[in-house]
């Protein structure tokens, strides 16, 4: 793997991070009937963050979710034979709510096309809408997101990571690209 890129420091995070939650802000009619949802790994934190950025600058207490998506994946056959499957907490009604989904990296689309699977296990929301941190492109399903900070081009042998410090100990962005014959990330 050839040395990693920052694509965002810690300082341009806050900035991308305070900018998608006021998109998502001028898209909310109804606080009282919206909730954020957090993709676990990476989705969680930046979920928390959103809902801490409403808290203090909206007053508003939006619900919060976490999903772990592993069984949902259409690859699951290939994770092994015991994946390592995390509890989903979403402890609100979902009908008839706005859920604001929220993951780190749209790539592929099938994260996102599990995520929506398990939701609908929850109920049956009035709309869920895509916030995430960065599109990488290359999409494999026509999934899009509403609500996006950093849109980039990469290609197939590069990979983009997000760090928060609740999971990492850092924050920041980087684009890795992989030499050849190393085995690319999971979509």
């Amino acid at each position: 793997m050839s040395e990693p890129r920052e694509l965002m420091n810690k300082e341009q995070m806050d900035k991308a991070i305070a900018e998608l939650a006021e998109r998502i802000d001028r898209d909310v009619a109804e606080p009282g009937a919206t909730a954020l949802v957090g993709i676990r790994t990476r989705g969680v934190p930046l979920a928390s963050r959103l809902r801490k950025i409403y808290a203090l600058t909206r007053e508003w207490n939006l619900p919060l979710g976490h999903l772990d998506i592993t069984l949902y994946r259409d690859d699951l056959s290939t994770l092994g034979s015991q994946p390592m499957v995390r509890e989903s907490r979403i402890e609100f009604p979902v009908d008839g709510k706005t859920i604001i989904l929220v993951d780190d990296v749209l790539y592929t689309g099938r994260t996102v096309r599990s995520a929506i699977d398990a939701i609908l296990d929850f109920g049956r929301p009035r709309a869920i809408r895509l916030a995430v941190l960065v599109d990488r492109g290359l999409r494999e399903y026509p999934i899009q997101p509403d609500y996006c900070a950093l849109k980039i081009e990469t290609r197939p042998n590069q990979t983009v990571q997000v760090l928060f410090p609740q999971v990492d100990g850092r924050q920041q962005v980087l684009l890795l690209t992989l030499d050849e014959g190393e085995a690319p990330e999971p979509a």
